[in-house]
C-alpha cells in the first residue's frame, strides 16, 4: 500500500501506482476515452490526448461542449454512454466530485481502467471501479507516466512542439 500526500487539497489514498501496474495498464489499454478533452491546443487535456495519439493510442474525445464535432481528427461524443466501440481506459479531466457518474459509466461500458488525471482523486469512484474489477489510477498523468516509463520525458515533461513567448488568447 502506498500513501500519497499532496499540497492543497491533501489526498491520502491507496492506488495501483507501482511501476509494474502502470506499465501493464499503459501497454494493454490502447483505446482511451478522454472525458473532458478540450479542443483548445494549450489545455492539458489536448496535449495529453495528442501525445497519446502520437504514441499509437486510439483517443476518443468525450465532451458535451464539442459533441458532433471533431478534436484531433476524432468524432467527439457527449458522454461515455454514446460511444459504440469498446474502450480500454477512461481518462478523466474533470473535477473530483464529478467522477462518480463517470466511474459508473466506465463500469457499464466494460472499460478495463479508470484513470483520474493530476488533481483528480475521487476515492469512492476508485473503490467502485476496483470492486467491479477495473484498474484504477488517481492523481497521475497518462502522458507523464507513459513518458517516464517508456522514454520521452524531457526536462519540462511537456513537448508541444510550439515555441512562443505569447500566451494563448
Amino acid at each position: 500500500m502506498i500513501q500519497m500526500f499532496h499540497s492543497a487539497p491533501r489526498y491520502s489514498f491507496r492506488m495501483s501506482d507501482d511501476i509494474a501496474s502502470l506499465r501493464r495498464i499503459l501497454k494493454t489499454c490502447r483505446t482511451v476515452a478522454v472525458v473532458g478533452l478540450s479542443a483548445e491546443w494549450h489545455r492539458p487535456s489536448f496535449f495529453v490526448a495528442k501525445y497519446l495519439q502520437e504514441h499509437g493510442y486510439r483517443v476518443i474525445p468525450v465532451n458535451p461542449r464539442y459533441a458532433g464535432g471533431q478534436i484531433l481528427g476524432e468524432p467527439v461524443f457527449a458522454s461515455l454512454a454514446d460511444i459504440t466501440e469498446p474502450v480500454d481506459m477512461v481518462d478523466v479531466f474533470r473535477r473530483s466530485e464529478d467522477v462518480g457518474p463517470i466511474a459508473e459509466q466506465a463500469i457499464r461500458m466494460g472499460a478495463k481502467c479508470l484513470w483520474q488525471q493530476i488533481g483528480v482523486a475521487n476515492a469512492e469512484a476508485d473503490a467502485a471501479v476496483r470492486a467491479a474489477g477495473l484498474d484504477s489510477v488517481m492523481n497521475r498523468c497518462t502522458k507523464i507516466e507513459h513518458a517516464r516509463l517508456f522514454g520521452g520525458l524531457n526536462w519540462a515533461g511537456v513537448n508541444t512542439r510550439v515555441i512562443s513567448a505569447r500566451r494563448p488568447v
